[in-house]
């Protein structure tokens, strides 16, 4: 008798589960299946799960597909399980090649292809569908975003819209997703939800085609260049019912938010400034340093380093002021905002031809948080005193590369789960847009030779 073993977490149970367990099922004789819990879930980073155990068990069972249903339970177990239970070959979906290679030791592995498309339940009346998303743009940061959407319950990505179609069907082809190319129409009657991943310029008109026909827009920073735009957009996305959610993904970082409500406890005492760098030192072909009007380092970090600054100081400053060093094609390799509000400075550093100390620090009377690069991940940070004995460090937990958390936020929010929007609020995205905004007049002046 031939076994085969595979393992999930099956919430909100799907044609895409019943597909991968019927075709396990016919690679052997026995099937086995392991079914995680929400314990385990959390471990590996599997955010946003909303079916219970029990109920996930029973999903599976109910399919008579199972011969065997097993708990998983910590990390480790399944060549535990292989070995015990005499199992002859371990499956997988296909977006998992290569994971789990080092299981060819004690049997055969063979990865099963994802089904395509995935809409309504197949056994559950959950109030909760999947939501489909859809992606815009074939830029790099599309590939994380669909490596770290599979550790988000609840949420599929079947489709990817880019005007090029010299770009759009090799990206399809390779991740598997329905291509579109010529009508922005079509791609959207396809999902209930959009990622917006393209070139900065293209932002708001695609984020606005989209929440006009009552789609769901995640929306990489800068959502909006002015904060006309931000504002109209937030207004259409209330008055059409959706989500827009613009992706800084640390504010949506565990560790992050556990770093802002510390400096704003009072364990600082008030706090006074805040100053926060990120640089990288960027070849000269990508786009950030080529293009001359939406490239350069305050587009491409600003979102990041005024993120802090907004938290906990507020969006109401009394002064800002731009200083930039540019390139001979105006691109800003290195620029400096200073803020002065009521009572308290700010400083924002971005670099993409210039490198820097890529830390945040947040200064109060009582102390000061000092979180060093990559501080806009939050893996760890610490809080020092007067005293410099006394020092307390925190090691948040931080897993993938960050999108999980923003991307299981955004799908709380349109299963009605999160109601309030605190990571990033709206009044804080429009007010970085209005940062966006004064930064590029700066920078007109400033290519022009004119006087601020």
């Amino acid at each position: 008798m031939k076994k085969v073993i595979t393992y999930g977490t099956f919430d909100l149970f799907h044609e895409g589960h019943y597909n991968l367990l019927k075709r396990a099922k016919a690679l052997g004789d026995y099937l086995i299946v392991g079914v995680t819990t929400e314990y385990y879930d959390r471990q590996r980073g599997k955010l946003n799960v909303l079916n219970s155990l029990l109920d996930r068990v029973e999903n599976v069972r109910k399919t008579g597909l199972a011969d065997e249903i097993i708990v998983e339970d910590h990390e480790g177990q399944k060549p535990e399980d292989i070995q015990k239970m005499g199992v002859d070959i371990f499956t997988v979906g296909s977006d998992w090649v290569g994971t789990f290679d080092y299981l060819k030791e004690f049997c055969q592995v063979v990865y099963l292809e994802r089904t395509p498309e995935i809409s309504s339940s197949v056994l559950r009346a959950n109030k909760f569908p999947i939501v489909q998303v859809g992606v815009v743009g074939c830029g790099r940061i599309v590939p994380r975003f669909l490596a770290e959407a599979k550790f988000v319950s609840g949420v599929n990505v079947g489709a990817v819209y880019n005007p090029h179609r010299e770009n759009v069907l090799p990206f399809g082809k390779k991740y598997k997703l329905e291509p579109y190319y010529e009508e922005f129409d079509e791609f959207l009657k396809q999902v209930n939800a959009i990622y917006i991943a393209s070139p900065h310029e293209t932002h708001y008109d695609y984020a606005k085609m989209a929440i006009s026909r009552g789609r769901h827009v995640l929306c990489e920073k800068p959502l909006a260049f002015s904060v006309g735009q931000a504002e109209e957009l937030y207004h259409l996305a209330k008055e059409k019912g959706v989500v827009l959610t613009e992706g800084i993904k640390t504010a949506f970082c565990p560790g992050f938010m556990q770093m802002m409500n510390l400096a704003r406890s009072g364990i600082i005492g008030e706090v006074r400034d805040v100053e926060a760098c990120f640089s990288r030192i960027t070849p000269p072909g990508l786009r950030e340093m080529a293009d001359d009007q939406y490239g350069g380092a305050f587009l491409e970090f600003g979102s990041y380093t005024l993120l802090p600054i907004f938290k906990l100081l507020g969006c109401h400053y009394e002064n800002v002021e731009f200083d930039s060093i540019l390139a001979e094609n105006g691109v800003d390799l290195y620029s400096k905002i200073h803020f002065r509000f009521k009572h308290a400075l700010a400083m924002s550093k971005t670099g993409i031809g210039v490198k820097s100390e890529g830390q945040l620090v947040i200064a109060g009377t009582g102390g000061y948080i000092l979180a060093e690069s990559p501080w806009w991940l939050t893996k760890s940070f610490e809080v020092r005193y007067e005293d410099p004995t006394k020092i307390d460090k925190y090691s948040p937990k931080f897993l993938g590369d960050g999108l999980r958390y923003e991307i299981a936020d955004f799908v709380s929010k349109i299963n009605g789960i999160e109601r309030i929007s605190y990571c990033l609020t709206q009044e804080e995205s429009v007010a970085m847009a209005g940062v966006v905004e004064k930064f590029m007049e700066e920078r007109k002046r400033q290519k022009e030779g004119q006087p601020a």
